[in-house]
Parts: C-alpha cells; structure tokens; sequence
C-alpha cells in the first residue's frame, strides 16, 4: 500500500485495471439499488491501495453519479426542506471525522472502515428495518447526520448510518433512492474540501479519478437497466453477501 498518495503509481497498468474495475463494478450496482459506489470501490480499492488513496479516487466518480441520482425524480425539494437538519449535520461534521484521517493511522481507519461494512452487510441480510416516528426526527435526524458525518471524513463511506435513518423515516424506494443521492452528493463534496484541507490530494489522483468516472458511469447506467428487468431483492442479497465478505478480508488483513 503507498503511505503517500502524490506517489501513486500512475504507470502501472495492473493498478489501472483495478482501478477501472472497480468503478465499473460500483457503478453497476449504484445504478441497481441506488448506492454502493463508494462502498465497494473502498473496499476493493483498499485491498490494493491505501485508504487515503482510496478515498481520493472515488471523489469524482462519486460525486457525479450521486448528483445525477439526486436530480432525477422530482422530490429533491421537498426531501431538502423535511429533512434540512439531517442533510446540514451530515456535512458539516464530515470535517469532525477528516480530523481523525489526518492523525490515525492508516492501518487502524481501514480496519474500522471493515466493520462499518461489516455492520451494514449484516444488517442488511438481516432485513432489520427500524422506524422513526415524525415526532421524534427533530433530534434523530441531527444525531444521525452527525454520526454519518463524522464516519464519513474517516473513511469516506457515506452509508452508515444515513442510509439507515432515510430507511426509518419511511420514504418510498423511489424517494428513498433520490434521498441517498442527495446525501452522498453533499458528503462527497464536504469530504473533497475536507481531504483538500488536509493536502491529501494531487494532480495526479485527481487525474485519476476523472478516468474513473467514465467506467462509473458506464456502470451506473448498466446498473439501471439491470434494476428493470432483475429482482431487486435477489440482488441486493447479493450485494450484502459480497459486502459482508469484502469487510471480513479489509478487517482481517
């Protein structure tokens, strides 16, 4: 793994493969289920590279399909203004957890994006689904931006637990979809200014990560055609056994 991420190995055409892989891999199952291409590019690209590194790659891929997701379905307003506080906190406090990238070591943050994945694999084979009462998202919605904030500036995963709070409230899949696009546009663009603050940022991975995007979206939209004609829950089972398996081998390796 490379500890300086302005030495990355641009050259390399093995690192090449796996880095366009790897988009094209996570932007098909975006593009399925509506999120995932940080997730999965993380954790394959962690395995290859260093987080750090990795997180930077995917600023770019990421914040482009999340923000053509968040646009599409006509409820973009309406999500702003019912869940303000919720998306506020989840960008403001990505700077709380870019404190930590820039001070931990980098061994201990990958392990720790591991169990996040690991955490959110099991809950999704589980099924768990928990609810949040209208009356009670005045305070549940701060305190879980604020949570998904701060884990993403740590390990550049905006799932947990966003994801899970957009799920309590009770947003159809439709909304539910556009939601998660909005909330992974922000945090993208709040842990770019945070990993910019911090100078782990380069022309060169900068470089990188707009040659990631074209795989990314070739995959998104694969992705959404998939989504049309297969079971959305055959494959999202699918997609939870693989994550479940990707976070064992970040945690123990």
């Amino acid at each position: 793994m490379l500890d300086d991420p302005s030495a990355w190995p641009l050259t390399c055409p093995l690192t090449w493969g796996v880095v366009l892989a790897t988009f094209l891999l996570a932007g098909t199952v975006k593009g399925v289920i509506g999120l995932g291409l940080p997730t999965i590019s993380l954790a394959i690209l962690t395995a290859t590279l260093d987080l750090k590194t990795a997180m930077a790659l995917l600023l770019l891929p990421s914040a482009v399909t999340n923000l053509w997701q968040g646009a599409v379905g006509g409820q973009a307003v309406a999500l702003l203004r019912a869940n303000w506080a919720f998306f506020a906190t989840a960008t403001a406090t990505v700077a709380l957890g870019g404190l930590a990238l820039s001070r931990v070591d980098a061994a201990v943050l990958s392990t720790f994006l591991g169990a996040l994945i690991l955490a959110y694999a099991l809950i999704g084979l589980a099924g768990w689904r928990p609810a949040i009462a209208p009356g009670a998202r005045w305070w549940a919605g701060p305190v879980f931006g604020t949570l998904n904030g701060v884990f993403t500036g740590m390990t550049g995963s905006f799932v947990v637990p966003g994801v899970m709070y957009l799920n309590a409230i009770g947003l159809d899949r439709h909304a539910l979809v556009q939601a998660m696009g909005i909330l992974f546009t922000l945090a993208t663009l709040a842990l770019a200014a945070t990993l910019a603050g911090a100078q782990l940022l380069s022309a060169q991975l900068g470089l990188a990560s707009a040659v990631g995007l074209v795989p990314a979206l070739i995959g998104m939209a694969l992705g959404q055609r998939i989504r049309a004609q297969l079971s959305e829950q055959r494959f999202r089972r699918v997609f939870f056994w693989s994550l479940l398996a990707l976070g064992i081998y970040i945690v123990v390796s």
